[in-house]
């Protein structure tokens, strides 16, 4: 558990963000759990089909104002839908964003243990933590610790446990800091970099395991060549910011370890 820091305010406004491409036949249950723990969820229609667009029409229209939906006329990927929801989540005073995966991966009654980690330590993100059952792909498993490897090296350090789990806490300020002023990959490649950047600029992680899943029927949108190339070029980019903040990182690891 990490030390308590400073709270960024006195309120915690949290807001569920969910991007969702073509994923007309999870969303229903995905918002339904969102809706049971009693928070509001903004829904970003990365460029559905008529089919999804309409399933998403249906539920912002039954469950509103809880539900809110923001589309996006073009395809941005998954990155970019998640920072359309942080823009729009900045412009209605949220003070941070729950993401979760559209496709039922995520449980969403762990939703207010993510909540609870947040406010209790509100300037730190809450990541999820995968805690995966028979379902899981061997092959995606292999690779995601190839990432987490990378990761390791990049921020010289094994706070983030998992970079690519879709389930986590941000809080907002630092976020729309970071977009504003920095390029983030907007696809797959998006939950990595997100973290590591905002480690870069001492936002502090903490993890919370999660249960992970894998639907049989479930819609996956990860194009293995394109997306793999599109994360090597990342972990590239990375490893040279790493290079140019060496010493900053080193001196910072030597204050975590004395502290």
């Amino acid at each position: 558990m990490p030390s308590d820091p400073v709270p960024m305010s006195s309120t915690f406004r949290p807001l569920v963000v969910i991007p969702v491409f073509d994923h007309e036949h999870a969303i229903a249950t995905m918002v339904e759990g969102v809706l049971a723990s009693d928070v509001s969820c903004l829904l970003v229609d990365d460029g559905s089909s008529v089919a999804c667009a309409a399933e998403l029409d249906r539920l912002s229209a039954l469950h509103a104002p809880r539900v809110r939906l923001l589309r996006l006329s073009e395809n941005q990927g998954k990155g970019g839908a998640v920072l359309a929801g942080f823009r729009w989540a900045g412009a209605h005073a949220y003070t941070h964003v729950l993401q979760i995966d559209a496709d039922g991966q995520h449980d969403p009654a762990d939703i207010p243990a993510f909540l609870a980690m947040s406010q209790a330590h509100p300037d730190y993100v809450v990541c999820g933590v995968p805690l995966y059952d028979d379902s899981v792909p061997k092959g995606r498993l292999y690779g995601r610790y190839l990432t987490h490897v990378w990761v390791w090296i990049n921020t010289l350090s094994f706070a983030i446990r998992d970079s690519m789990c879709g389930f986590r806490v941000y809080p907002l300020p630092p976020v729309l800091q970071l977009i504003d002023e920095e390029t983030i990959g907007r696809r797959m490649d998006f939950d990595v970099e997100v973290l590591v950047r905002l480690f870069w600029r001492r936002v502090a992680v903490c993890n919370l395991p999660t249960r992970v899943t894998y639907p049989l029927d479930g819609v996956s949108h990860f194009d293995v060549w394109r997306d793999n190339v599109r994360i090597s070029r990342m972990h590239a980019r990375l490893f040279f910011g790493m290079v140019r903040r060496l010493p900053r990182l080193l001196a910072r690891r030597a204050v975590d370890r004395a502290a």
